[in-house]
């Protein structure tokens, strides 16, 4: 055999080595571990990786492994039954953990509902995220300290909002505006007075204020209210003589408006019944920008 054939003979066996080595297409490289999805970087990992990391977490890996390594589909099944067990054991009992910091040692006369404490278990055992945790934790806690206070349709809202959906809330939260029943919760959109003969020209008739400016926008509004924590449309309150005043709290700060002019009238955008009840996880976070922002828009026709 020639020195040229010999050659030709090793590197068809080496490519054929290569070859068979090889993992076929959507199949998991032998061997290959994946980490958490929640401790991955998703930044510069394809679409495909990320698959494969969250189905080997899940436990949905099986048949992505080669025919001879893949183990019965009964075995599969109940492994990833077994994982999803599991998984949300060590949520709800994190959830009741983190619940537990928020509580005091206090005594009261009222019991929380059993059921209601059932279906608080069901949706927020499905919950991983450290900050949703608290969320929940928040919320079992105002439960607990005043039974009644949060709603089997706020749970059941609030189980389908994301992470960002929540901080979009907090953001509303933090542009409301309270009055003495905290039950009313505004964001002030505007301000104008009714037309007449004497200002149906006048440039100041009517003032808005940038919520987008301030992190809401309309859309972002639509998306609130399609999680029924926010009503879309704008709604005004009844025309205010001149001299009359408004009592409002902005996070902790009382605020009293003075209307200059008769017929101010206020525009706003109002949290829903579910939209109230969850704001009590908020705590007051004041945006010293918006405040000023709002009272020089509303300056021409408000006193504050």
């Amino acid at each position: 055999m020639t020195e040229e054939s010999t050659k030709a003979t090793s590197q068809g066996q080496q490519s054929k080595a290569v070859a068979t080595t090889e993992p076929q297409k959507g199949q998991l490289i032998e061997g290959e571990t994946t980490a958490d999805p929640k401790k991955s970087k998703a930044a510069g990992q394809s679409t495909q990786t990320q698959l494969l990391t969250l189905a080997k977490f899940f436990c949905l890996d099986g048949a992505l492994r080669p025919p001879q390594q893949q183990a019965p589909i009964d075995d599969r099944s109940e492994r990833r039954e077994r994982f999803n067990h599991n998984r949300r054991q060590q949520n709800i009992e994190k959830v009741i953990e983190k619940s537990l910091h928020y509580c005091s040692d206090s005594a009261i006369s009222d019991k929380a509902d059993p059921d209601w404490f059932d279906q608080f278990i069901e949706f927020a055992e499905r919950v991983s995220n450290p900050t949703m945790q608290d969320l929940w934790a928040k919320i079992l806690t105002g439960e607990l300290t005043h039974p009644g206070a949060f709603s089997l349709k706020t749970l059941k809202a609030f189980k389908n909002l994301s992470l960002s959906d929540a901080r979009l809330f907090g953001k509303v939260c933090s542009l409301g505006l309270k009055d003495n029943s905290k039950k009313n919760i505004r964001v002030i959109s505007g301000v104008y007075q009714k037309p007449s003969l004497f200002n149906m020209l006048s440039k100041n008739r009517e003032a808005s204020i940038s919520l987008n400016k301030f992190g809401l926008s309309y859309s972002e509004i639509l998306t609130l209210a399609d999680h029924h924590l926010l009503f879309s449309q704008e709604t005004e309150l009844p025309p205010l003589e001149k001299g009359e005043e408004l009592a409002l709290k902005y996070n902790g700060i009382p605020l009293i408006f003075k209307a200059k002019k008769a017929d101010t009238v206020i525009k706003f955008y109002k949290l829903t019944p579910i939209g109230a009840e969850l704001a009590q996880l908020i705590g007051d976070k004041p945006d010293d920008s918006f405040l000023s922002h709002m009272k020089s828009k509303l300056s021409h026709h408000l006193s504050c």
